[in-house]
């Protein structure tokens, strides 16, 4: 039953950086995070957070199974969690907010 935790954990961790990659762009960024788009992108920690949550998902995977199924289950886990999060980027961006949000609201950062 342990293992089917680390599997949603690895499908959470590859939604949060296909998110957080998609963030990374300027255009997806004001998209989503609209009245604080003018704040300034954080391109870099977008990106550095998206390769995270990805690394982060194919260790999640690596715990669970054996290292060539949890290799082919992480690169099954992307196809979905980058559909996904480009399916709400189209119908309701408004729902990536909060991964946006904890980035803005990150120590250092200023909240004028």
């Amino acid at each position: 039953m342990a293992d089917v935790a680390w599997w949603w954990i690895a499908a959470l961790g590859s939604f949060s950086g296909a998110v957080w990659l998609a963030l990374a762009k300027p255009v997806h960024w004001a998209q989503v995070m609209s009245a604080r788009a003018a704040r300034g992108h954080p391109a870099p920690v977008l990106r550095c957070l998206g390769w995270l949550a990805l690394a982060a998902a194919l260790a999640a995977c690596l715990r669970a199974d054996a290292p060539t199924m949890a290799v082919l289950v992480w690169v099954m886990l992307l196809v979905p969690a980058a559909l996904a999060v480009a399916m709400v980027l189209a119908w309701r961006p408004a729902i990536l907010r909060c991964w946006g949000a904890a980035v803005c609201l990150r120590p250092g950062s200023s909240r004028r």
